[in-house]
């Protein structure tokens, strides 16, 4: 039965991913706010209607809705709502939740050109033509207003913004000051580290963004904010949040060693590294796992623990 506490409303939604249900989230304030959306399903849509019912709400009592980022399992559902519904969040978003065929084909172009460098074999170019379908989950709607770092929520008073990409370069956590109160979307989970996903540069640059850094960062930037409660985008809360970063950080390093380990011994490729990593699923989730790949890879570079063989094509990387 949802409930009402301390003004949060937490509602949980089936998805098709393998992550499992999505957690949104209603609060009270000037404006009756929605954070995140859910997939674009019919069955998240059906159960996010019992939900709001069961707090005598319906989805046209929603006045806005807040993205912490743009995955599908998050934003998808903004389709089902009305037109005329205000929709804020990173300015990053906007390119996912809307996109148009020259971002389509950039963000194919940008992974032909990572696949060459990573040294796949040609069975796998087929992934490239379907990364559309992999947006089937999404929508096609125009964020309304753009929130950064520090900003107020529109109609939500004493709720600020904190920028926390590395997940997705459009996220962001929402904090209430009063209270310690954050809504982390994906930022935080209490069972499992999020991945961090490799995206095209964002416009106006050429270089990749490096997710792993940027989680790690974030990460960090949070112990300096007083957080006792945590709302998580999947599972259950986090109340202990210094000790989960802790946590966190040496378990990603401890994985990172382990690659350098291999790479003292021979010089690979990251495809090479992630057959090694993720043996039985590397093809089945093959985005996935090709991210958190690159993000060791990204790490040890940062630390100064490998370097890449300059000229070498797929890349070669080697301790040093």
């Amino acid at each position: 039965m949802t409930e009402w506490i301390n003004g949060i409303a937490k509602i949980s939604l089936p998805t098709p991913f393998a992550v499992g249900d999505v957690n949104v989230y209603v609060i009270k304030g000037e404006r009756l706010t929605l954070v995140d959306a859910g997939p674009k399903t019919e069955g998240a849509w059906k159960v996010l209607k019992e939900e709001l019912s069961s707090l005598q709400l319906t989805p046209g009592d929603i006045d806005q809705i807040i993205l912490t980022h743009h995955h599908p399992d998050h934003a998808g559902l903004l389709d089902f709502f009305p037109d005329g519904l205000k929709v804020y969040g990173h300015w990053l978003n906007e390119r996912w939740i809307k996109p148009s065929d020259a971002f389509f084909e950039e963000y194919e172009a940008f992974h032909r050109q990572l696949f060459a460098d990573f040294g796949l074999p040609e069975e796998f170019s087929p992934f490239i033509n379907q990364i559309r379908k992999t947006l089937k989950y999404s929508c096609d709607r125009s964020l309304s207003g753009e929130l950064a770092e520090g900003d107020s929520l529109p109609g939500l008073e004493g709720w600020r913004v904190i920028e926390t990409p590395g997940h997705a370069q459009s996220h962001i956590a929402l904090f209430r000051e009063s209270d310690g109160t954050l809504i982390g979307g994906d930022h935080i989970l209490a069972h499992i580290s999020p991945n961090p996903l490799l995206e095209p540069p964002v416009p106006g640059e050429t270089e990749r963004p490096k997710p792993q850094l940027q989680y790690n960062d974030s990460l960090r930037k949070l112990l300096g904010f007083p957080i006792r409660l945590v709302y998580t985008g999947h599972g259950g809360e986090v109340t202990e949040l210094p000790e989960l970063i802790e946590k966190r950080l040496k378990r990603q390093h401890e994985r990172a060693m382990k690659v350098k380990g291999w790479l003292e011994a021979e010089e690979l490729t990251v495809f090479e590294i992630c057959r090694r990593l993720f043996p039985s699923v590397y093809q089945r989730e093959l985005g996935l796992t090709l991210s958190e790949t690159v993000a060791q890879l990204d790490y040890l570079a940062s630390i100064g623990e490998i370097v890449s063989i300059e000229g070498s094509l797929p890349v070669l990387f080697k301790a040093r």
